[in-house]
């Protein structure tokens, strides 16, 4: 069975689930993988790359391509 598939089995099961107690545990379990995961992929940019970076991001500022962090807020706000 490929991952995708896995993966949609995972999904449907879990919808399935009625005990709070489980799927807290598995929630626990979710994070503290995916912050390990995260810890070993992370790799810091060179200074090539974080120049880059800068550059792309002054080029988004000049061009409009920025929200401003209280529009983003009222986003997320109206998310809940």
């Amino acid at each position: 069975m490929d991952l995708q598939s896995r993966k949609i089995k995972f999904v449907q099961e879990f919808l399935k689930l009625q005990s709070e107690e489980v799927i807290s545990h598995l929630e626990k379990i979710l994070s503290k993988e995916t912050k390990t995961l995260t810890n070993q992929e992370f790799e810091p940019f060179t200074i090539e790359e974080f120049n880059v970076r800068i550059d792309q991001s002054m080029d988004d500022s000049k061009n409009g391509k920025l929200i401003k962090a209280s529009d983003l807020k009222a986003k997320i706000d109206k998310w809940a």
